[in-house]
């Protein structure tokens, strides 16, 4: 199975880039299942998004617990199944970027000793302006969307994917799925 992991902060186009990926691995005939957390379709995922939309810490509390029962919830239905070729994770690991500094590295460190990763592990960035601007029309805000929560949020995530493939998003839908394209055509071919 391939296991593909997308993931970022709000607003740099991973939802989209996941379906983009999808089609194009259908195309080869894989089948293909996306996971996007926090999924509706379960109690973890509903709490986690449901703590999103308040504020406050021990809803901040609720949002990592939750998120992360959500993702493992993922794993353990999806993982290795035989009737899936591939298996995109969107909103993975980086989850742990929105606790607290010391915390996040812990965290992130704990859940990567357990969790699968894999050579197709994407994190796409952008700046906090361009996300601010991207996500100014939406009518629910999360916790976490803020101009100020998006510059400490991705301090923190770019130091914890160091080793993941980084993508800028600040261009167009297709320039960036044209970096990806070329990523998974070399870890595909090697």
């Amino acid at each position: 199975m391939r296991l593909i992991i997308v993931d970022g902060l709000d607003g740099v186009g991973k939802d989209t880039q996941a379906q983009l990926i999808k089609k194009r691995y259908e195309k080869k005939g894989d089948k293909v299942v996306i996971r996007s957390h926090p999924e509706s379709d379960n109690f973890f995922g509903r709490k986690a998004k449901k703590a999103l939309l308040k504020q406050g810490k021990i809803n901040k509390f609720k949002v990592a617990v939750f998120y992360m029962l959500d993702v493992l919830r993922s794993i353990r239905k999806y993982y290795r199944k035989k009737d899936i070729d591939t298996l995109i994770m969107v909103r993975y690991l980086v989850g742990t970027a929105y606790l607290p500094e010391r915390l996040a590295k812990i965290a992130y460190r704990f859940f990567l000793g357990f969790v699968p990763t894999s050579k197709y592990m994407f994190f796409l960035d952008a700046s906090p302006e361009v996300i601010s601007k991207r996500i100014s029309d939406r009518d629910e805000k999360e916790m976490f969307e803020t101009h100020s929560e998006f510059v400490k949020v991705r301090k923190k995530a770019l130091l914890l994917v160091k080793n993941w493939n980084i993508i800028d998003t600040s261009g167009s839908i297709d320039q960036t799925f044209s970096r990806i394209k070329k990523i998974l055509n070399q870890i595909d071919s090697s």
